[in-house]
């Protein structure tokens, strides 16, 4: 009330008393309210000034009951009175205030310590929206708060909310109240959030429109913050972390961005000479660079200071402050009423050092932590594993929860920290970094840089890591340079997005084009389409140094990130020219297109540290963990993919960057390459498939240098123990064998030869795999690839057949075989076959270990397979796995026999029989069932298929300047040379093997199969392959028995083939003939010995063997020797030596068949013989075959005709009675052939030459035709010998009498008989005689024996016939014929006359009467000249045979007189005959007187002559004749005629002819005899 009178006196006292009551703490708060009020009145009325203000500092400094409003209202009376115009007053308040305010913090101090010790749950503090008020605040606390509230406020030129009543304020003395607070309480604020407000206002004093100083105080002001940073910790935890509170952290960091941007964007006003030395510093660089001193010179000496330079604003950068701690310089100077001048790029530079403070601390500190919670984890987990007890765990795991929770919390806040920073420190970083000149501050931002993205790669940010990356790889590469992983990234979104800080919109800004560096390269941009060149600054070396920095120190957080680092370093490499070298390794190589890159000596002696570096980088990936080196092999792959791409459809030189450093990669990551193995080199082959050559020659490179360097690492456990390995390592191996481009292959071979070389003995597993490699050569994949796959597997058959596991022994043989179908290279292909040779000898030579190895392999095999309930499927089954491989190796030689090369086939066929030869023993006997069915016989198969169908055009040249023989012109005759070494192969084995193949239970099918081949072979149009047939089926047939030779085993192979044992008679394949079982089982069974199953083969089943043999053979023959029905130039007409083999065959097949070989065998044995000896032969073979026609010869067919039909009648002969029914048919055969002398058979309706009366040459000469027939002679002469032996020993069998053999002789030998000397050859019918006579001197007594029979009757005709052909011959004796060749003919005649009186004449009572007539006739007809008065020139060689003539006549004579003739008929015919004989003479004798007379002198003609001169020798011979006779035989009417001719006999004796005359006389002296006295001749008479 005192004070209220306004009296000062009063007031005063009043005010004092006031005083001591207050400083006795006796106020209450009511109280303390109403004495507020009383003074604010006070003021009001400007009443005793300094005592309100002395008041109000008793009354907040003694107690505590002032609060809220009264304590706001006290405050501002305060400061109301501070703005006074008393000076006195003024400074007073001043104080006051300060105190105050600290007094308000104090009470807050020391309240938080009486609350200390009450732990009440702390509610969390929220900013309320209206700001008025904070309800968890405590009374004090909460006054704090308003006041700093407040204080900002008005600091800010805000309305004050709790400082109600404010009329006026200056920004100093509010900057200077809260940083009296902040200084002198600092505390509070790491616990209080009110700073936020404070710290707000701080960032809003660097906008553009605030004062220089105002600015440059702030910045200072932020950079001590920044040098905390636990502070800022703090403050990213109370503000950026909750929820509606303002984001101060990121405000300052934003601030501090946008600070640094409005710098270049505005250039500080009144500090022209930036803008000057802007102007002159545009064109160069540092005075380093010689090649623009000169441009600075004319600058007018501006001194080299380090700077910022950004679209024409120059910043210097001034040394300010040591790193990592904050000078204060200008907020010192506060106390300065005027504001100092602030040096240019002041600011700047400040803003410079907080932002790498601030980096550094968070960095740091974040770091720091991070390790110790990395370092406590690693000791928890290691101290659990080796705690052994219970408990001791449990308590790890509570630690271990209690540490991960306070993890998490601590993550939370160093991630929040981070994303709270990030966006604008890359955003003031970007641009420094773009606007610096100078190489240190590029080097501190790029550190900054770096630091960032390893800490954001270390927390999993990936967002901001890949941003401050992408930044760095910018700063490596020239402006606006087109890279679009760096345009498409997170990053780039951010760096084209603008922020709003409170509410200011900032861009920001990208690098600008203007470069203010040194350049120290020109190179190539990477692009499809390069166009130009671009340049790299010293600058971008030194980004390019940091990013190589970032890459190897910090590889391990990259993660996705590898993929810019990567791509902005390719591109880098590129530009600078650097080539990939072996291993991967970066060297400086020129440029292969294009301007080639210019290179500046200082980046020169950069490379090879850049290349090291880079180098070492990827060296350094053996230290990251396995995800982190997943994301470098991703990175690399798909930036090799994206050189790939670009590479397309050009045949420039591609980038080889990420190719080489998989390369590079692999090899330092050996140990562990499992993890990496699958991605490297799954993308290396798809590099391999690159139509760009260049590319994938490095695609292979890589691949085979990691293959091989995999295979030769000290892997743990070793590769040989690692199996798994092994095969995963030479996977990509064979997965190269998809990739057609020959060079790819060609490296790829060249690998398996050095893996070969190096690794050959342990490849073990993987020897499929490398075989596989060789094996999927293809043909038409040119000549050296063959070559040196085919040296690889020449290597592998020579070296490594041991060491290879024995299951792999197939896939060799495969492979060889496979070389062998190659038609590139023929040398090749005859080499492979040699390899399958000598493979066959190493399974030979280490058979026994070979099979043990099959064996277990097999059993376990089938094991797994059983377990998986699969049937176990492998070629050739069931055969035991050691048979399977031989047969394997037969079936690829079997293919290999039917190659389209004659030399492959050749080749391969003897090798096959030889080896099956050599080695066949090894295999299990019922393996070769198989080696006949699925091997041999399916050869035989393919090659008579392909023979029958071969090309019968002429082959002009076999490739190259071969010539080829005439003999295999055509491909048909080369088949023909394959058929012939097959089908003698398969011939040979079924000899040599019969005892092994015999007890097979079809065999006998097997053996119809082969004769069915022998037989096509036989009648194919071939002669070499028919020829050869015949050669096979003779080696078939020449076993007798089961051969027994040295390599057949002591007792019989076991085999669980059942034979069926057969009893009684059976019948064989189509013959129903039965036959007999020669032996009992027992004896059979008993030939074996006990140990070993009986094998039963049967003879029957021999029998019936030899039997389908006859029927081939009979098919054969009767086949083969058929004629044709039209004959051309073309037909075939087989050969002499076929004919020849195929009858050679017959004697031995029939000693096997000659039980049942019946008439109906022997016809069609009959009708091959003769069609065979029918066959005519060529001309141009004639010479070879035929004799010369001087030369009786035989040809060797007919020679062999013969052979088989004389072992045909000695086996008749030795036969049983049944078989000599067969002689007749023999004799027939026999006959048909001596035919043949006078008429050669004829072929069909072919044209022959017939080589008769001429000798061979002229036939050259006057007649060339196609065929000629042989000369039959010889061979007919030679049958004709035979029947006569023949005859001579079966003259008396039933049959051959029955079967009027006899008969047929004489009607065969009536031919040449008849013809004589028109005969083809003299000897024919001398032969003919002899043989006559030979045969009738054994026939006729047994014809005469079987007279009665009247089984030859019809033989005399016939013989008769004979005689009367031959005696009195139509044909003519040759002109050149000599006296001494007539008299032997003569004699021949005179014998056969001889034959007629000694053996037929004498036995005329059992010859048929009319045969006896014939004889008389015809003897009658030789004892007479001539019957006719004509001398005709038939009668000439009569006149000659005078021996034969008495011949007659005295055979007739001796006949008419023979005291045997028993009946009258007979005594007649005599008479006859005598009568006949006589008239003649006279007859003749009276002719001759007569023309004798009529002549006079001329001498009758010689004909005459000599008929006079027969007859009177007849008339001689008759009259000895009748001398010799006993009288009573003698007709008396002879006599008379007898005697009758004397007188005309006397009359011729006038003639003159010498001869005549002597003959007379020889014809008169008998007749001295019938000078007898008359009685006697009436005796006679009477007689």
């Amino acid at each position: 009330m005192g004070c209220g009178t306004k009296e000062p006196k009063i007031t005063q006292l009043c005010l004092a008393a006031i005083q001591r009551l207050m400083s006795h703490e006796v106020v209450s708060e009511t109280a303390a309210g109403n004495i507020i009020n009383m003074l604010w009145q006070l003021m009001e009325n400007s009443l005793e000034e300094l005592k309100l203000l002395q008041t109000v500092l008793v009354l907040l400094t003694t107690n505590t009951v002032v609060h809220d409003e009264a304590l706001s209202k006290a405050i501002v009376l305060c400061f109301r009175l501070h703005f006074t115009k008393d000076n006195i007053t003024n400074n007073t308040a001043a104080a006051t205030v300060r105190q105050v305010v600290t007094v308000v913090f104090e009470r807050m101090v020391a309240e938080d310590e009486r609350y200390r010790d009450i732990t009440d749950q702390p509610v969390l503090v929220q900013g309320n929206s209206n700001r008025r008020s904070v309800s968890t605040l405590k009374p004090c606390a909460k006054d704090a708060y308003m006041l700093f509230q407040d204080l900002c406020q008005l600091v800010n030129a805000d309305a004050p909310y709790w400082l109600v009543g404010m009329t006026e304020m200056t920004r100093t003395f509010g900057l200077e109240l809260l940083e009296s607070v902040l200084n002198d309480f600092p505390q509070v604020f790491l616990q209080v959030t009110e700073c936020e407000i404070f710290l707000s206002l701080l960032v809003k004093f660097l906008d553009a429109d605030k004062p220089q100083w105002l600015r440059a105080v702030a910045v200072e002001s932020i950079h001590r913050l920044c040098v905390q940073p636990q502070l800022l910790r703090s403050f990213c935890q109370s503000y950026d972390m909750k929820q509606h509170s303002t984001k101060v952290f990121r405000d300052i960091v934003n601030a501090l961005g946008s600070f640094i941007q409005s710098l270049f964007l505005v250039p500080p006003t009144g500090n022209p000479a930036a803008t000057n030395q802007a102007g002159n510093n545009n064109s160069g660089g540092p005075v380093s660079a010689p090649a623009n001193s000169g441009m600075l010179g004319i600058g007018g000496g501006v001194t080299l200071l380090p700077a910022f330079e950004y679209r024409g604003t120059w910043i210097p950068i001034l040394t300010v402050t040591v790193q990592g701690s904050a000078k204060a310089t200008y907020l010192e100077m506060l106390d300065k009423v005027e504001p100092p001048t602030i040096p240019e790029g002041y600011a700047m530079s400040v803003a410079f050092h907080c932002l790498l403070d601030l980096v550094r601390g968070i960095t740091s500190m974040i770091e720091g932590e991070l390790g110790e919670v990395e370092t406590e984890c690693q000791t928890i987990t290691t101290e659990a594993v080796s705690s052994p007890t219970q408990s001791s765990e449990q308590q790890e795991l509570q630690s271990t929860s209690d540490q991960m929770d306070k993890e998490i919390v601590s993550r939370a806040v160093w991630e929040e920290m981070v994303n709270a920073c990030w966006c604008g420190l890359l955003a003031a970083l970007s641009l420094l970094l773009d606007a610096s000149t100078d190489e240190a501050a590029t080097e501190n931002i790029l550190k900054a840089e770096l630091t960032m993205a390893a800490l954001c790669g270390r927390l999993g940010l990936v967002t901001s890591r890949d941003a401050f990356i992408t930044a760095i790889c910018k700063g490596s590469l020239p402006p606006h340079y087109a890279l679009t992983v760096l345009n498409t990234t997170t990053a780039a979104t951010l760096s084209n997005k603008s922020y709003s800080i409170q509410g200011q919109s900032v861009m920001m800004i990208s690098p600008s084009s203007e470069s203010h560096q040194q350049v120290v390269a020109v190179g190539q941009p990477l692009a499809v389409q390069p166009q130009g060149t671009v340049m790299l600054t010293s600058k971008n070396i030194q980004c390019m140094r940091t990013l190589l920095n970032l890459a190897h120190c910090h590889g391990a957080v990259l993660g996705t990130s590898w993929q810019l680092v990567l791509a902005t370093l390719q591109h880098l490499v590129w530009i600078l020219g650097l080539k990939p070298s072996s291993g991967g390794a970066l060297k400086p190589g020129r440029a292969v297109e294009g301007p080639s890159t210019v290179l500046t000596t200082a980046v020169m002696t950069d490379l090879p540290v850049i290349s090291n570096i880079l180098s070492r980088l990827f060296e350094s990936s053996q230290y990251l963990d396995d995800v982190s080196l997943h994301h470098l092999i991703n990175a690399l792959c798909s930036l090799s993919l994206e050189a790939m791409d670009m590479a397309y459809g050009n045949n420039k030189e591609p980038s080889l960057f990420a190719v080489a450093k998989l390369l590079e990669t692999g090899l330092v990551n050996m140990h562990r390459i499992e993890i990496l193995w699958r991605p490297l080199t799954g993308h290396l082959l798809e590099v391999c498939q690159h139509p760009n050559s260049r590319m994938r020659e490095w695609g292979a490179e890589a691949l085979t240098s990691l293959i091989k360097a995999g295979l030769t690492f000290n892997h743990d456990p070793p590769l040989s123990q690692n199996q798994r390995l092994q095969l995963l390592l030479l996977n990509p191996l064979k997965e190269m064998s998809n990739i057609n481009h020959p060079d790819i292959r060609l490296k790829q071979l060249e690998c398996v030869l050095q893996i070969l070389q190096s690794q050959g003995d342990s490849l073990g597993p993987g020897w499929p795999l490398v075989l596989g490699v060789m094996g999927a050569i293809r043909n038409d994949q040119g000549e050296s690839l063959i070559r040196t796959a085919f040296q690889c597997l020449q290597l592998v058959v020579t070296d490594f057949l041991p060491t290879m596991p024995c299951t792999c022994l197939q896939i060799v043989v495969d492979v060889a075989g496979s070389f062998g179908l190659h038609n590139q290279e023929l040398n090749i292909s005859l080499t492979s076959i040699g390899l399958l040779w000598n493979i066959s000898d190493y399974f030979f030579q280490r058979g026994e270990t070979i099979e043990k190895e099959l064996n277990k392999e097999e059993a376990a095999q089938q094991k797994q397979a059983e377990e998986k309930g699969v049937v176990l499927n492998r070629p050739f089954h069931p055969a035991p796995p050691f048979d399977c491989l031989w047969l394997c190796l037969y079936a690829k030689l079997g293919e290999l026999c039917v190659d389209p090369r004659p030399a492959v086939r050749k080749s391969a066929g003897q090798t096959l029989f030889s080896t099956i030869g050599a080695h066949g023993t090894l295999l299990q006997h019922s393996t070769w069932h198989t080696v006949i069915w699925k091997v041999l016989f399916h050869l035989l198969d393919r090659v008579r298929e392909s023979s029958t169908t071969a090309d019968k055009e002429k082959i002009e040249s076999g490739g190259g300047n071969i010539l080829i023989h005439h003999s295999r012109d055509t491909a048909e005759k080369q088949w023909a040379e394959t058929w012939v070494l097959t089908l003698a192969g398969v011939a040979r084995i079924f000899n040599t093997r019969r005892y092994l193949l015999q007890p097979l239970g079809d065999f006998s099918r097997a053996w119809d199969i082969l004769l069915d081949h022998i037989q096509s072979a036989a009648l194919s149009k071939n002669n070499e392959v028919s020829l050869a047939a015949l050669k096979s089926f003779q080696e078939i047939l020449q076993i007798v028995s089961p051969a027994r030779d040295s390599d057949k085993p002591e007792t019989p192979p076991t085999v669980n083939v059942p034979v069926p044992v057969l009893l009684g008679p059976i019948s064989g394949p189509s013959l129903n003939r039965p036959f007999v079982r020669t032996d009992s089982i027992g004896e059979r069974l008993g030939r074996y010995s006990s140990s070993e199953p009986p094998v039963v083969t049967d003879e029957l089943e021999d029998l019936n063997l030899w039997w389908a043999a006859w029927n081939t053979w009979y098919r054969i023959g009767s086949e083969s020797t058929k004629p044709p029905t039209t004959f051309d130039k073309l037909t075939f007409i087989p050969s002499q030596p076929f004919l020849t083999a195929l009858i050679q065959i017959f004697p031995a097949l029939y000693q096997h068949i000659k039980t049942g070989f019946n008439m109906d065998d022997l016809q069609k044995l009959g009708v091959i013989l003769h069609s065979a000896v029918s066959v005519p032969i060529s001309s141009d073979a004639s010479p070879f075959i035929l004799p010369s026609y001087t030369e009786a010869v035989l040809t060797s067919l007919q020679e062999a005709v013969l052979t088989a039909l004389d072992v045909l009648q000695k086996a008749i002969c030795v036969g049983p009675e049944s078989m000599q029914i067969m002689y007749p048919a023999i004799f027939d055969q026999l006959l048909a052939f001596v035919e043949f002398s006078c008429k050669p058979p004829q072929y069909g309706q072919l044209e022959t030459k017939h080589i008769a009366n001429a000798k061979y040459n002229q036939i050259q000469l006057f007649a060339p035709a196609e065929w000629v027939a042989l000369n039959y002679v010889p061979f007919a002469e030679r049958s004709l010998d035979v029947v006569v032996d023949l005859y001579q020993k079966t003259a008396c069998h039933k049959a051959v009498v029955n079967e009027k053999v006899l008969q047929n002789i004489i009607k065969t030998l009536r031919v040449p008989l008849s013809l004589k000397y028109s005969c083809p050859s003299e000897s024919t019918w001398k032969l003919a005689v002899s043989s006559l006579l030979k045969v009738l001197s054994i026939g006729l007594p047994v014809a005469r024996q079987h007279a009665s029979s009247g089984k030859f009757d019809s033989m005399w005709p016939e013989l008769a016939n004979t005689f009367e052909d031959f005696l009195f011959t139509k044909s003519i004796p040759p002109d050149n014929l000599s006296i001494q060749e007539f008299q032997r003919n003569e004699s021949i005649d005179v014998e056969v006359v001889q034959l007629i009186s000694t053996e037929i004449l004498p036995y005329a009572n059992f010859i048929p009467k009319e045969f006896v007539g014939q004889i008389m006739t015809m003897l009658n007809k030789g004892s007479i000249h001539s019957q006719s008065s004509s001398f005709t020139e038939a009668e000439i060689d009569i006149r000659l045979r005078e021996e034969f003539s008495k011949m007659c006549f005295e055979t007739l004579l001796q006949f008419s007189f023979s005291n045997k003739v028993t009946t009258p008929q007979e005594g007649y015919i005599s008479r006859m005959a005598l009568s006949v004989l006589l008239k003649r003479s006279q007859d003749v004798l009276h002719r001759y007187i007569e023309d004798e007379r009529l002549s006079g002198k001329c001498p009758l003609p010689r004909q005459q002559v000599t008929e006079i001169i027969f007859v009177l020798k007849a008339v001689s011979t008759l009259i000895d004749s009748l001398k010799k006779t006993k009288p009573e035989n003698v007709d008396g009417n002879t006599w008379a005629q007898v005697i009758a001719l004397y007188p005309t006999l006397v009359e011729c004796i006038t003639c003159s002819s010498s001869e005549v005359c002597s003959a007379l006389k020889e014809a008169l002296v008998p007749f001295k005899d019938f000078m007898q006295p008359p009685t006697s001749k009436v005796q006679n008479g009477e007689s």
